[in-house]
């Protein structure tokens, strides 16, 4: 998997008044050197050079711009290998041109990722950091940046790292047992102290399994359904909330047929709003499908806006219980709105009957709204609360998740295996699963090119 070519890509995005071009590779310094005005072959890691670049395809006047070179020596760079960074204009002409001198003077463009790949193979950090790069690229608010910023510092991986270490202990003493098994009966490995730290384990594992509900939500937006029966504003109510006429709103019931999704921030929480078909008893099968989504969004919400109108129920649905989710989730709002057909158009009104359970809003007016949005924070931090100032790793990952589930899973068979008695030769196996899973997030058992093609093919060129 170790490469001897050299890279080269823009590593800042379009726009700026300042691009970086970053080259990697064996031949990195002496490629940047042959189209730099100074010789930098023998330059000292972490230096600066001012200077120009020239075209090397022309004679004469071929200057393409005055630039600042860094230059980086192997080891001590992002990618493990020696490196440059051409600082020059922003200009997508400019960069495109010394581009093309990089790549005719012997560099290649680098696919997406492929410099953190480098790195990952270069040990500069094992998988989970690397991924953590794109998580924060990709960060939209405070608390994803900080969960990326302390994966990539390694905060993840020593955990895990942690784990692994405990586990090898237990799979080390088993697998002593199994060496004398033809010999004497005989246990190196305590089974009380096993039970201890195995139940230890499993409660660690189980908690980053079950902080990935709260990760994705704050990456992906914490999903909130609107539910109602037909004609009582939702789809209103998502436009007016994302302050966009992102759903059709008519008088016909059944009109929104399917589930309608939309992404906004309040207060630097991220939502993600799904308006959803209306509740109630149809023969209309593309509307009953359009139900049935209906409340399984419901099912997969962390908020659900419960929405009526006055003087009539709420919608009868069946809230998923405590052991479904995670607990205390999801939370329910309970929402009145056409408010304005009731309560004159006055503010300090709707803060008056807002001080019960339901909140009282118009769609239409607005009437109301700030209220609800400040509900929606507040159930947001409950959510949230995870992320407290211990920084706890929060998992955000699917990837990972998926590795962790099957962790527990192998974990949870070691804690039956030794309740039932079973030899050291099953515990072993079901620990030796529980290590190679904890493993696969850190990159310590992949070696395939295609599965980390995969993971870094979704990274930005020139990262």
């Amino acid at each position: 998997m170790i490469t001897s070519d050299t890279i080269c890509a823009q590593a800042t995005a379009q726009g700026g008044a300042i691009s970086v071009i970053r080259v990697s590779g064996q031949n990195a310094i002496e490629i940047t050197s042959r189209i730099f005005s100074k010789d930098i072959t023998k330059a000292k890691g972490y230096t600066l050079h001012y200077g120009h670049i020239t075209d090397p395809q022309q004679e004469g006047a071929n200057i393409i711009d005055d630039v600042l070179v860094s230059v980086f020596r192997s080891p001590h760079s992002y990618t493990g290998e020696d490196s440059t960074e051409i600082s020059c204009h922003g200009s997508r002409f400019i960069v495109q041109k010394i581009l093309e001198a990089l790549i005719f003077s012997g560099a290649r463009l680098a696919t997406p990722g492929e410099f953190t790949k480098r790195a990952f193979i270069a040990g500069k950090m094992d998988l989970s950091q690397a991924e953590a790069v794109a998580d924060l690229i990709a960060s939209s608010n405070e608390a994803t940046h900080r969960m990326a910023l302390s994966q990539m510092r390694g905060g993840f991986s020593k955990e895990l790292s942690e784990l692994r270490d405990q586990l090898l202990q237990l799979t080390s003493l088993l697998e002593l047992e199994l060496d004398f098994s033809d010999h004497e009966d005989v246990e190196f490995a305590d089974r009380h102290q096993l039970n201890t730290l195995s139940e230890t384990l499993f409660l660690h594992i189980k908690r980053l399994t079950e902080s990935f509900r709260t990760g994705n939500a704050l990456k992906a937006g914490v999903p909130v359904a609107i539910i109602g029966a037909p004609n009582v504003g939702k789809s209103t109510l998502m436009n007016a909330l994302v302050h966009e006429e992102r759903a059709i709103v008519s008088d016909i019931q059944g009109t929104t047929r399917d589930l309608i999704e939309d992404i906004i921030q309040i207060q630097g929480i991220t939502f993600r709003f799904i308006d959803t078909a209306g509740i109630r008893k149809t023969s209309d099968r593309i509307e009953q499908m359009g139900i049935e989504r209906s409340l399984k969004a419901a099912k997969q919400a962390d908020i659900i806006i419960l929405l009526t109108e006055p003087n009539k129920n709420f919608p009868d649905i069946a809230i998923p219980s405590v052991s479904e989710q995670q607990e205390g989730l999801p939370i329910i709002l309970r929402v009145i709105n056409k408010s304005d057909l009731v309560i004159p158009d006055s503010s300090y009104l709707y803060h008056r009957k807002n001080t019960n359970q339901d909140l009282h809003i118009s769609s239409r007016t607005g009437a109301g709204l700030p209220l609800l949005e400040k509900a929606l924070v507040s159930a947001a931090h409950q959510i949230l609360s995870h992320i407290d100032g211990n920084d706890n790793t929060i998992v955000t990952n699917i990837r990972h998740y998926e590795a962790l589930h099957h962790a527990l899973e192998a974990i949870t068979r070691v804690q039956q295996a030794l309740s039932d008695g079973l030899p050291g030769d099953l515990i072993a196996e079901d620990l030796r699963q529980c290590l190679h899973h904890l493993a696969e997030i850190t990159g310590g058992e992949i070696t395939s090119d295609e599965v980390l093609g995969n993971i870094f093919k979704n990274f930005c060129i020139g990262k």
